[in-house]
């Protein structure tokens, strides 16, 4: 009898997780989650939207290799994966009132939205290589709590492809916007709400980076009106070519010039090849390499980088990766001059005292993995 009643008990239980199983999600948000690390929507089922953008490393991708591997082992995109943390902040792609193109997603702003930026990776061929929203959505159908999350939390078609991978891409976005995406608790938030001290480097680095006389750094790298205000996203979502030079491992793999804006379908106005989103500053020292084409593995090389254009002494103009001096722009004709050649050229301790700066940028949560 009790082996009878223990049998129907697991039945029972069995019963639970398969209803559970087929239970739709509680918000978007919880289904994004679930979508985000689901590797079932690549083509070989490898790689999910956590690969290229790993939550325990700033929402970046901490694999080897200036751009991000695809899906099948082999393939490799033509830029640096960008971090995803804060990303909800930037605003739909647009023109602002001096006509300037400011926010969307990608480095060329292509995607509109974080939604558009979500979906576009499942569908690119060298990166997750589904054929297209059909693909999207069989891959979708094929879980039973999915299915069911469809109705509830979107009132989705499932013999809609279309709408099944708008959807889904909603999901994905809405997770993308929850608290852990953005914290504002690093080092500087504490600062700033008088629960931290910056060591007396890294507020010279604060000072250095919020002057209008030594550095030109916030010209791009703050969004709020007010210096040292809270929840500064450290980017103006605008576009400017800053004059990085080409990955020579990506032109060795036969990758050409990289146009930036003018790849933006919107896009056709050559004065704006070159053109790349500022991006935000949160986590950068933990999310390189850096540049669009992942030029850069080190932060300081980044700042020796901007410092070039404002000295004329030739070790300055010296890449420390490689011994060599920077190379030429990949696209030389459309540098945003004003910005870069602004101030006086910054001597060593004024580098390492930014780089200081950008470290205390850093979300708690990773702050243990500055010392690695």
């Amino acid at each position: 009898m009790r082996f009878v009643l223990a049998a129907l008990i697991g039945l029972a239980g069995f019963g639970s997780a398969r209803a559970q199983d087929a239970a739709p999600y509680d918000s978007l948000a919880d289904w994004g989650a679930a979508l985000f690390f689901d590797a079932d929507l690549s083509a070989a089922r490898t790689q999910s939207c956590a690969t290229c953008h790993d939550p325990a490393r700033g929402f970046s991708d901490p694999r080897p290799g200036a751009v991000s591997l695809g899906d099948d082992g082999e393939s490799r995109g033509a830029r640096n994966a960008p971090a995803l943390g804060y990303a909800k902040f930037a605003p739909p792609f647009h023109r602002d009132e001096t006509g300037a193109y400011i926010g969307g997603q990608f480095h060329d702003g292509r995607a509109r939205d974080l939604a558009a930026q979500a979906i576009g990776p499942m569908m690119n061929p060298v990166e997750m290589a589904l054929s297209g929203p059909e693909q999207v959505a069989q891959r979708v159908l094929e879980k039973p709590r999915y299915r069911a999350s469809l109705a509830v939390l979107g009132g989705a078609d499932p013999s809609d492809p279309e709408a099944v991978a708008a959807l889904t891409a909603k999901a994905i976005a809405a997770f993308e916007s929850e608290p852990q995406f953005s914290s504002f608790d690093s080092k500087y938030d504490r600062f700033l709400r008088g629960e931290a001290e910056l060591s007396d480097q890294e507020e010279l680095g604060r000072l250095l980076f919020f002057s209008q006389q030594f550095t030109s750094c916030n010209a791009c790298h703050q969004l709020r009106e007010t210096p040292g205000a809270a929840n500064e996203t450290f980017t103006n979502y605008a576009y400017h070519n800053i004059g990085v030079p080409a990955n020579p491992d990506l032109l060795r793999a036969g990758q050409a010039p990289d146009r930036g804006l003018l790849d933006n379908p919107e896009i056709s106005d050559p004065a704006l090849a070159g053109k790349f989103k500022v991006p935000s500053l949160r986590n950068v020292a933990l999310t390189g390499p850096y540049m669009h084409n992942g030029v850069f593995s080190d932060l300081r090389t980044v700042l020796l980088f901007y410092n070039s254009f404002n000295s004329n002494r030739a070790e300055r103009q010296i890449n420390p990766e490689t011994g060599q001096p920077f190379g030429p722009p990949e696209t030389p004709g459309t540098l945003s001059r004003a910005e870069l050649e602004r101030g006086p050229a910054l001597n060593d301790q004024r580098i390492a005292a930014l780089e200081a700066f950008l470290r205390s940028l850093t979300d708690q949560r990773y702050e243990g993995l500055l010392s690695e």
